[in-house]
């Protein structure tokens, strides 16, 4: 099975535990992986460009400031920002987006910095990976207006509807584990609707752990489980479709998938 997974989080301290936890991935028939890089404190980034850069062929690194840190961001931060992703080897903006479940942030400042990444993303003509949670009208009307149409929703939740707007404005929606989960109908209902040329999968390690790895620490090989459930409701075999998420993921982030996996 040759499987990307289009959004993890490896900010381990631990680069000895990085490096064991891609070794599994490799070994599960993951070819690349797309590491996602945000503010974590004032003036810092984390290490997620250091994380990819020790592997440049298998990981590729984005960044963002996500909806939850969007009070706490201050101009500098967002300077600082656009610095990164004017980087050649950062391939996307993001995470970015709204997150109305925690409201970690007041909705009016969660608002204001996604559009402003949303413009940068256009500036520099890169993807936008977006969060979205108990938001989706909002962040429909916000990416419609600012006119963004290239990027991924990232561990989607919404509803078929959702996704056909999601879809309509040209974005890729991505799954991740939580569609392995019981109760989650209507997510699966979405995943059907979806068509395959605009499908992601993805982990969003270390969180969400697909079934039969639910309550552990979620990492890039478990994708494969993503690939199998997503599979399963397609109707398609599970190595056509992981394929097919990965021919996507590189078409959209501009890496190349090995030689004889992209053919």
């Amino acid at each position: 099975m040759i499987l990307v997974d289009s959004h993890c989080h490896l900010e381990s301290p631990d680069c000895a535990s990085v490096e064991e936890m891609l070794a599994r991935a490799r070994a599960a028939g993951l070819v690349h992986a797309v590491v996602v890089g945000q503010l974590q404190s004032p003036g810092d980034f984390g290490r997620a460009l250091q994380v990819a850069a020790a592997t440049p062929d298998f990981l590729s690194p984005t960044m963002g400031i996500h909806p939850h840190d969007a009070a706490k961001a201050s101009a500098e931060d967002f300077e600082g920002l656009a610095r990164y992703c004017a980087q050649p080897e950062v391939v996307a903006v993001g995470e970015t987006g709204l997150d109305y479940y925690y409201d970690n942030s007041p909705r009016v400042e969660q608002r204001a910095l996604f559009r402003k990444q949303c413009a940068l993303s256009l500036q520099v003509r890169k993807p936008l990976v977006v969060h979205v949670r108990d938001a989706h009208r909002s962040c429909y009307e916000i990416l419609a207006a600012e006119a963004v149409t290239r990027g991924m929703i990232h561990c989607f939740t919404g509803t078929l509807e959702d996704a056909r707007k999601y879809l309509d404005l040209g974005f890729l929606i991505s799954i991740s584990g939580i569609v392995t989960y019981k109760k989650t109908e209507p997510l699966q209902e979405a995943v059907k609707f979806i068509p395959v040329d605009r499908l992601l999968i993805e982990t969003d390690s270390p969180y969400l752990a697909p079934i039969p790895f639910r309550g552990r620490k979620n990492e890039p090989a478990f994708v494969s489980e993503v690939a199998k459930k997503v599979a399963e409701l397609k109707r398609m075999d599970s190595e056509e479709l992981a394929l097919a998420t990965a021919r996507n993921s590189a078409a959209l982030f501009g890496f190349k998938l090995p030689a004889g996996d992209s053919a």
